[in-house]
């Protein structure tokens, strides 16, 4: 994985993008003290990963959210922030 730029013209060669999306989480973290929990743990974890994914598309996050909790809570398949990337050639 850590030669994906060279096969995606897309993909950029720095990590500057990745360190901007963590900044809100480590930010988070510091002035909330983080979590008391495991469980607490992973649902920020997953928030911030939907949060700072969501942006990175374009997604508005509410929507996003408004759309996946009541499919999760009925047993329904929710909205994907998967992108659908082309398979490199080999």
């Amino acid at each position: 994985m850590l030669w994906t730029f060279t096969r995606y013209a897309n993909v950029d060669s720095t990590n500057n993008a990745v360190e901007r999306a963590l900044r809100h989480g480590v930010i988070w973290r510091k002035l909330c003290y983080g979590t008391a929990s495991e469980r607490g743990s992973r649902l920020v974890e997953r928030l911030l990963t939907v949060i700072a994914t969501a942006r990175q598309q374009g997604h508005d996050v509410l929507d996003f959210l408004r759309a996946a909790l009541p499919a999760a809570r009925h047993g329904q398949v929710g909205p994907s922030l998967l992108l659908d990337l082309p398979l490199p050639v080999a």
